[in-house]
């Protein structure tokens, strides 16, 4: 039986109460096995600075009430994109950049296409000329779907002192 899944979308401006308590219950929910782990504990501080910087845009993905997911990103400021610090060099200067900051899917409802879903609605009438994600060097297989969805593998970083070794990845909006 097919999930019918309702995809709603939220900006900066036409956040609903609770809206940042259900991103930290979803991320809560994904990260389970997790918890433990600093970087992961200060999730509500990512949900604070995301939803407040501008721009800021946001798919949930619904069964009925129960939210199974979201994708949330911004714009980045010209000359922080965080694909600077790599090799990687824009088409003919292009460099607008959307930030792709969070993909998650809550693991009762993972493997159901709804992480791709939700990506390609969040990009879905981006302006931007370039989205940008990060992915921990440990999932290798995180990267390779990511690389089915037009990114490409820019360089790595680090952008905290307590977080994990990211893979930067790179895909062109508007080729």
């Amino acid at each position: 039986m097919t999930t019918v899944i309702d995809l709603r979308h939220y900006s900066q401006g036409n956040l609903p109460d609770g809206f940042k308590q259900m991103l930290i219950d979803v991320h809560a929910d994904c990260y389970a096995a997790a918890m433990d782990d600093e970087f992961n504990q200060r999730f509500s501080w990512f949900a604070d600075h995301w939803t407040a910087m501008n721009g800021f845009s946001c798919i949930v993905a619904y069964e009925k009430a129960e939210p199974t997911g979201f994708a949330y990103g911004a714009p980045l400021q010209p000359g922080r994109e965080w694909w600077r610090s790599t090799a990687f060099q824009p088409n003919n200067g292009y460099t607008a950049t959307f930030a792709v900051s969070e993909v998650m899917v809550r693991p009762r409802w993972r493997k159901q296409g709804i992480s791709q879903r939700l990506h390609e609605a969040l990009l879905e009438d981006r302006t931007e000329d370039l989205a940008v994600l990060l992915v921990d060097v440990t999932h290798p297989k995180v990267q390779e779907l990511y690389k089915t969805w037009g990114y490409e593998k820019a360089g790595e970083q680090q952008p905290f002192a307590d977080s994990p070794l990211y893979s930067v990845m790179v895909k062109r909006l508007h080729p």
